[in-house]
């Protein structure tokens, strides 16, 4: 009986710890910002921010350690135009490469207020970003990291919203 009990421990511990959102980030970064809510195993507990890949200007965008210094990981949502924007980079928007699916990733190119793969909701409830075309789909951190230079990244893409724990898919924005 006991070793039953302890059976259902378990397996109610791994679950409920994979869907909680564990430690939160310290974040340093400059508003505006849009952070996944857990720090993952970031190792420097920077956070996780949208990024444009390499140095500077990128038409890729991926998830990478918040810099302290912020510059090409600050964006921010416009709820009036529905986009994903960076605060670096003028009148340059998140967009989806393909029509929503999972495993879509994100460039970063010409806003356009027509585009509909540049249309994203945000429900600053669960913290969810959707694509405006389907909220079946969130924006996720992929489930491994990587080196980065002295920082880390992840992929950043779409999945189910049903089978994502929050950890790799609640998000924070960030205005001041």
């Amino acid at each position: 009986m006991c070793k039953i009990l302890a059976a259902a421990s378990f397996l109610a511990l791994a679950f409920f710890s994979g869907n909680a959102v564990a430690e939160p980030p310290q974040l340093q970064t400059s508003a505006p910002v849009i952070f996944l809510a857990d720090n993952l195993d970031e190792q420097d507990k920077l956070g996780w921010c949208i990024d444009t890949q390499g140095r500077g200007f990128s038409e890729r965008l991926h998830a990478h350690s918040c810099k302290p210094q912020g510059g090409d990981v600050q964006f921010l949502y416009d709820a009036g135009s529905s986009q994903i924007k960076s605060a670096t980079f003028s009148g340059k928007c998140a967009t989806l490469d393909v029509a929503p699916k999972a495993g879509i990733k994100f460039g970063l190119l010409d806003c356009k207020t027509d585009a509909a793969n540049q249309k994203f909701t945000f429900n600053s409830s669960s913290g969810e970003f959707h694509p405006a075309s389907d909220n079946n789909l969130c924006l996720v951190v992929g489930s491994s990291s990587r080196s980065a230079g002295p920082f880390m990244s992840r992929n950043l893409e779409l999945a189910s919203c049903a089978s994502t724990a929050p950890k790799f898919k609640k998000w924070v924005y960030r205005t001041k």
